[in-house]
């Protein structure tokens, strides 16, 4: 079981149990496509753009146009969780502990989640028919902006956007996730926009939680230590995608089995499980930035 649990124990007198803090569960759920699978791997089938051919003459041959087809593959990771009470720690504590440690397994199950979608961000991608082609992140993606001369700017965010614009990609279901420096950075910009500005209100507004839509992103804030380090220990790479850039093929949804390990003393042994792997299905949808935590 946890060696932490003697920290619990009756004589601490405390009648409720406190989570410490952590990012509650996924964040990115639900801004990438998603489906259900089963198999050790997916495919995600992809058509490409073509163009359309001007009709010039009366009882001209029908032109056949030959649509681009590409795939992507994924391939299933499984994640578990697992701790175990002791019985001898139920007889000395409060608390029945089963349903808090389940709570905090689907927490750590649910980052996993988001750490997934991060790395698929710009990992290698695989095509081709049984997916055995390599296609870089660098090779495809819209965008990879560094913004570490000087703290974040609204003119920055709006490179990103512009990456993506100049890509065609689709104004709705933007998203954007960022370490929390970014939004301080944008509200103290000692110039434009300032405090009497509509940005600089917006920004604030992004912050307190009364909007969550800025500079055509819905933005989320994401726990420091899953987003990666950027260039140096001070620079953290960000994301800006398209919901439908980003692809999450799901095995196996969230299961969590309660029970007692006779191999382990009778200890009552909480265990959680959740299968699903990631990928970029069109990179070209896709914006890294680096920002600089110390600007």
């Amino acid at each position: 079981m946890s060696v932490q649990i003697t920290d619990w124990m009756v004589q601490q007198y405390r009648a409720n149990v406190t989570v410490l803090y952590q990012q509650e569960g996924s964040r990115l759920r639900g801004k990438v496509r998603e489906r259900s699978v089963v198999g050790e791997t997916d495919f995600w089938d992809r058509i490409g753009p073509t163009d359309a051919v001007q009709k010039t003459v009366r009882h001209a041959p029908t032109p056949l146009i030959s649509t681009p087809h590409s795939r992507r593959k994924i391939t299933l990771l499984d994640f578990e969780w697992a701790d175990l009470i002791d019985p001898v720690d139920k007889l000395k504590t409060i608390h029945t502990m089963e349903s808090e440690y389940a709570q905090n397994g689907a927490k750590a199950l649910g980052r996993s989640y988001d750490s997934e979608v991060i790395a698929a961000f710009t990992r290698d991608a695989f095509s081709g028919k049984t997916g055995s082609t390599t296609v870089t992140f660098a090779s495809e993606a819209a965008g990879d902006l560094a913004f570490v001369a000087a703290a974040i700017t609204t003119a920055n965010m709006l490179a990103v956007k512009l990456k993506l614009d100049n890509k065609v990609v689709p104004f709705g279901t933007r998203y954007v996730a960022v370490v929390p420096h970014v939004l301080e950075q944008l509200l103290k910009q000692s110039t434009a926009p300032n405090a009497a500005s509509f940005d600089y209100n917006s920004v604030k507004a992004l912050i307190n939680g009364d909007v969550n839509t800025w500079a055509g992103f819905e933005w989320t804030m994401m726990d420091p230590a899953l987003m990666p380090v950027g260039t140096d220990a001070t620079r953290k790479f960000n994301f800006a995608w398209h919901r439908e850039a980003m692809g999450m093929s799901m095995a196996q949804e969230i299961t969590t089995d309660i029970g007692i390990r006779r191999d382990l003393s009778n200890a009552m042994q909480v265990y959680l499980l959740h299968s699903f792997g990631g990928t970029r299905i069109m990179g070209e949808g896709v914006v890294r930035f680096e920002t600089d935590e110390d600007m």
